[in-house]
């Protein structure tokens, strides 16, 4: 067969194209990755890809190397998370397909009067927004303290008949706040409820985490669970497990029809046919590296994650929001010293960027009552960054004393920055040749496939000044045009 590209010529290309990428390794980049440090767990990884990669996971009757791996996976999470025999698990796509997961679960299996609802604090991940979406749930997002921490009260006041799923985290991802899990899930238990614990990102570190108080099955009224492998596991994207309490709450999990004349489909999971790469390569990092080297690789990470807080500490003008737990952490102004010595988060991640480290820019948000929750930057801490930790606070300290003073990107600012009559001529929904059309008006060129500004603070100013719709509507105009 004549092959319309040579393979050398199609691999040529694609390393031209990840040049493009941001770096992947070496602790450059401190939100989306997790890199471990160890060579030899990436090869391991890509191996283990590399012999199942013509393996369907769909059918672990037929490809029963699926099975034992996804069991032995699942098993590994299960003591590591507390949980004893009642609790089984399925291994997912990653940490939204899990979190939608248990929602479905929930929602299946609830009993209660009127229509479903989901409560969470505001600070859940955005993936609880999208299954209360998808699955028909009304979504009541609780405000948190100062901290990032919701008041336990009042989560407990909202529960009632009508709650299908309590939502916690273990941490939040905008403030690594831990919410108070156990008095929650006891409410919820007394209620009848079902509570699942978001530990997307902390289920593979906090269990070598020192200091916590009881968060995981160990909490009898938890009943699900969420922990991602390709977070503080080390697996490539996409790999997650869901854990649930019961079998028989777990099998609503599932979707089965045999009314059709195909195969009978049965399908734990959002996904019929799918890779087994993802799996083999998580299965084979947790035998590498056991409860030790996990522990090991979490002390790295609870040692940076010490010095940083401890940095930031030092730096005037910024402070760390609440008191993080796990390996990320996010940083505010400091409100306390006179403005001329203010450091905006917003300014100063830009700055450490021209230093290149990448730094993750959150905008603020004006809680339904309560506190005002302010625009920060996030961190997310790998065992990589010990080895360069010299050369990233230098680059943190640096670029605070460029921007200390510089007031931040004000919302009046932000909107000055539109053509004029711009917002009052914007109309919902928008179509998508005027959402175009408003992208490059606000200079967002990469529309038309320039790419991001350079400096993203007036950005995160311009999305928190928007109403929300329009935001959301531009911002889902800019994603899709990247790949047309």
């Amino acid at each position: 067969m004549n092959l319309q590209e040579q393979p050398s010529d199609i691999l040529a290309r694609l390393a031209e194209l990840r040049e493009a990428d941001a770096p992947t390794h070496g602790g450059r980049v401190l939100s989306y990755v997790y890199d471990s440090g160890i060579a030899e767990l990436d090869q391991l990884a890509a191996d283990a890809i590399r012999m199942v990669q013509p393996v369907n996971g769909l059918d672990p009757t037929t490809f029963t190397s699926v099975a034992v791996m996804e069991r032995e996976v699942v098993a590994f999470a299960r003591d590591m998370l507390n949980g004893d025999d009642s609790v089984v698990g399925s291994v997912t796509t990653g940490g939204t397909e899990s979190c939608m997961l248990a929602v479905k679960t929930a929602r299946d299996n609830w009993k209660g009067e009127g229509e479903p609802r989901l409560l969470a604090p505001v600070t859940v991940h955005a993936a609880f927004q999208k299954a209360a979406h998808y699955f028909g749930l009304e979504l009541d997002l609780v405000p948190v303290l100062s901290d990032g921490i919701v008041d336990a009260d009042v989560m407990i006041e909202r529960m009632g008949p009508d709650v299908a799923l309590v939502v916690v985290s273990a941490p939040s991802y905008p403030h690594a706040a831990i919410d108070p899990i156990a008095t929650i899930a006891a409410a919820a238990l007394e209620q009848g409820i079902d509570c699942h614990v978001d530990a997307c990102i902390g289920g593979w570190v906090l269990p070598f985490w020192d200091g916590l108080e009881p968060w995981d099955f160990s909490v009898e009224g938890v009943t699900s669970m969420s922990a991602d492998l390709h977070k503080f596991a080390y697996a490539p994207k996409g790999i997650s497990v869901l854990l649930t309490r019961g079998r028989d709450r777990q099998r609503a999990q599932y979707f089965a029809t045999t009314r059709w004349p195909g195969y009978p489909v049965v399908n734990p999971t959002m996904l019929g046919s799918k890779s087994a790469g993802a799996l083999a390569a998580g299965w084979a990092i947790t035998r590498a590296l056991g409860r030790d080297g996990l522990a090991e690789l979490a002390a790295s990470c609870a040692r940076s994650t010490a010095f940083l807080v401890e940095l930031i500490g030092f730096i005037e003008g910024l402070r760390v929001v609440g008191s993080p737990v796990g390996p990320l952490l996010a940083i505010a102004t400091d409100e306390s010293v006179p403005e001329d010595r203010r450091v905006d988060p917003h300014h100063w991640a830009d700055e450490v960027r021209t230093h290149g480290w990448m730094l993750q820019l959150q905008p603020g948000l004006n809680q339904s009552f309560g506190v005002t929750l302010p625009h920060t930057t996030h961190l997310t801490i790998t065992p990589v960054t010990e080895s360069v930790m010299a050369g990233l606070a230098d680059a943190m300290m640096t670029a605070a004393g460029v921007v200390r003073g510089v007031p931040p990107v004000s919302a009046d600012d932000a909107l000055a920055s539109l053509p004029e009559g711009l917002l009052d001529s914007l109309t919902e929904p928008l179509d998508s040749e005027t959402a175009l059309s408003v992208l490059n008006d606000v200079g967002l060129a990469s529309a038309d496939g320039g790419g991001l500004p350079e400096k993203m603070a007036p950005l995160l100013a311009l999305i928190t000044a928007l109403p929300a719709p329009v935001t959301e509507r531009l911002l889902t105009e800019l994603i899709a045009r990247t790949v047309e």
